[in-house]
């Protein structure tokens, strides 16, 4: 098999590789991770040079490029730090969200500014008491006449400070089973009722937020597919979300700064670049078998798994090289620092080890023991 690029492509990933330099230079820190970088400007220019909703149908104001081509953009992008976090999670999920379970006039109203780079996105789902388990939201959200009222609160809200819209999961039917009451509502984060409270982390970054909804009006027009649906569409999202390119080359570019100073006349550091090195490139091949569509159902929770624990290897092994270095507050201390988020965002990997046990290997759940009997 072969599995360079395609030669047609390499023309779009220089290009993509030469904007992510021009704008690595100009953030202060691009190593943290992708999601730490917001620059409404370069969502412009992404809007602008067509690469936002590449791969969206013409006709709901998409490119309609392949799969493979938006791959290699954001794969450049991402591991040259470029700061992509207003537009990402639009382009990633959402978009292809409303496709799949929008209305035409929805679609019709969010997309284009989407494509144009227009519009900035969060997602309101994990909360104080539901981080990776969906089905314990709490945040309410009841019928009043055309509107949907909200009352709750969502934490870890990537980006919740500058986004201009929020795609909530609330609980519209608390008597319904767990997994069977949620929906999904696009919410105008200007709306009286709305407050962020951006979280401060041991970095010092702040795209990590608190938003509160006390009493916020929803036009009932922004019900995003089904009634009490959601959790079905939920999964479908997250397989947008944990399957993509974002998920391996976060820390990148420190490692690519940092790799010749490693000492490869020790046979130890050798083996560990031998290791990340290969680490790579299977989680490319992951990663290509989810944009290519080649990838199981559910198989995403494995992609990311594998890819994000190789980002903590990274960080690690950054740390080594840079020695005492690592001590003094800056690049490699702060990824150090950040490295632990990259398992624990979009799903723990405890969590998605459950996930896979379960629904693709098939195995049994564990019986509880009685406490009388563990005895």
């Amino acid at each position: 098999m072969d599995f360079a690029l395609p030669v047609e492509l390499l023309p779009l990933q220089d290009e993509a590789r030469r904007l992510a330099a021009e704008w690595r230079a100009r953030v202060a820190v691009p190593e943290d991770a992708w999601i730490v970088g917001a620059s409404r400007e370069l969502s412009l220019e992404l809007g602008e040079r067509g690469w936002l909703g590449m791969t969206w149908p013409v006709e709901e104001g998409g490119h309609g490029r392949s799969p493979l081509e938006r791959f290699v953009v954001f794969e450049a992008l991402i591991a040259g730090g470029a700061p992509i976090a207003t537009s990402w999670f639009a382009d990633r999920q959402i978009g292809p969200t409303l496709l799949q379970f929008g209305t035409p006039e929805q679609r019709k109203r969010f997309l284009p500014e989407i494509v144009a780079g227009r519009s900035a996105w969060c997602i309101g789902m994990s909360e104080p008491d539901a981080g990776s388990d969906v089905a314990s939201i709490r945040t309410r959200a009841r019928r009043d006449g055309d509107c949907w009222v909200v009352e709750g609160t969502k934490i870890w809200t990537s980006g919740a400070a500058d986004a201009d819209w929020c795609y909530l999961v609330a609980r519209t039917d608390p008597d319904a089973p767990a997994h069977a009451g949620l929906s999904e509502l696009i919410v105008d984060m200007r709306l009286p009722g709305v407050s962020v409270t951006p979280i401060t982390d041991m970095t010092g970054n702040r795209h990590f937020c608190e938003v509160r909804f006390d009493g916020v009006r929803v036009p009932g027009e922004l019900l995003v597919g089904q009634e009490n649906g959601s959790f079905r569409q939920v999964m479908r999202q997250m397989e947008h979300e944990r399957g993509g390119i974002d998920r391996l080359v976060s820390n990148r570019a420190l490692y690519d700064e940092l790799r010749p100073r490693a000492d490869l006349t020790d046979p130890r550091v050798r083996q560990e670049v031998a290791a990340i090195e290969t680490g790579y490139t299977i989680g490319r091949h992951l990663v290509l078998r989810e944009v290519l569509g080649q990838a199981p159902p559910g198989f995403s929770a494995a992609t990311k798994t594998f890819c994000t624990e190789l980002e903590q290897r990274v960080a690690a092994f950054c740390a080594r090289v840079a020695g005492a270095d690592a001590l003094v507050w800056g690049r490699v201390a702060r990824n150090v620092c950040y490295a632990p988020g990259y398992t624990i965002m979009g799903g723990t990997t405890q969590i998605l080890r459950n996930i896979l046990a379960e629904r693709l290997l098939g195995l049994p759940r564990e019986p509880r023991v009685a406490h009388s009997d563990a005895r």
